[in-house]
């Protein structure tokens, strides 16, 4: 399949390297052109026809050779004859409906991809080209201000306060942490990034958690009415957009958790939800 001048972007694959695939968005027309070279000059290929598909597939990985296919579309390039030299075939799938972003998670992909098939009585040939596809979600301007309170009982009671509750990924999140009541001993306090991915559903639902990201707030003991501005960027990380109930398959959503350690080693922490759409 030709490289032509389309955009590009990035995806972590399985093996947890970043790859650089083709970039699409809902709507676009796919188009573009299959070369089929021949290995040797005067050699002949025959085949009972060549046909170019375009795929989006969700694959859990527990379940390998289950996968769903929620698109699928089917182009005849060539009818069933022989091939004596080079050929180039053009294809074009118009207007196409991407309704999910594509996804690489712990227990599950999303993936979009162009497969061309040389069918032949023995052995059918077959190319296959990743894509990667991004929606665009919109949100009105209006947001409000979030708090989450971290207390115990006549010890402890910190305020953590963030400007909004959903970001794009590449925002920064801007808040502030007040110490109300401070009582025990506070060595180090941290805020991480939890990614919660859910596959399947009910008892038999496989979740898992990764955290993405960790920022160190604060090193030593706070005292009371002490305040902390808080600034962290979510750009270079390896952050997905929000997704709730793709394909009736898996969700993924996003949490901060702010954790507090004492001296004595003990752990106090908050956790609240918060999105992260891809903003058109």
């Amino acid at each position: 399949m030709s490289k032509a001048s389309f955009k590009t972007a990035k995806i972590r694959g399985e093996d947890g390297q970043q790859e650089t695939h083709y970039l699409f968005y809902d709507g676009e027309t796919i188009a573009g052109t299959v070369n089929v070279a021949l290995k040797k000059a005067n050699q002949k290929l025959e085949h009972q026809g060549i046909r170019i598909e375009f795929i989006g597939q969700i694959e859990v990985y527990y379940d390998r050779g289950n996968q769903q296919d929620f698109i699928s579309l089917t182009k005849d390039l060539a009818r069933p004859g022989e091939l004596t030299q080079n050929s180039s075939f053009h294809f074009e799938f118009h207007n196409v409906e991407k309704p999910y972003e594509s996804y690489m998670g712990i227990n599950v992909k999303l993936r979009y991809f162009l497969r061309v098939t040389i069918v032949r009585r023995i052995t059918d040939i077959t190319r296959e080209m990743d894509l990667i596809v991004h929606t665009l979600s919109s949100y009105p301007d209006a947001d409000v201000n979030l708090k989450m309170d971290v207390g115990i009982e006549d010890c402890l009671h910190i305020e953590f306060e963030y400007n909004k509750s959903r970001y794009h990924l590449q925002d920064v999140i801007v808040g502030k942490i007040y110490f109300v009541l401070v009582r025990i001993k506070i060595k180090h306090m941290e805020i991480t990034i939890i990614k919660s991915e859910t596959v399947g559903s009910g008892p038999n639902a496989a979740k898992e958690t990764d955290p993405v990201a960790k920022f160190e707030i604060m090193d030593g003991a706070p005292v009371r009415g002490e305040s902390i501005p808080i600034r962290l960027f979510l750009a270079g990380h390896d952050l997905a957009p929000t997704m709730r109930d793709v394909g009736k398959k898996f969700s993924v959503r996003y949490l901060l958790n702010l954790v507090l350690v004492d001296e004595e080693d003990r752990r106090y922490f908050k956790q609240q939800v918060f999105l992260l759409p891809k903003i058109g």
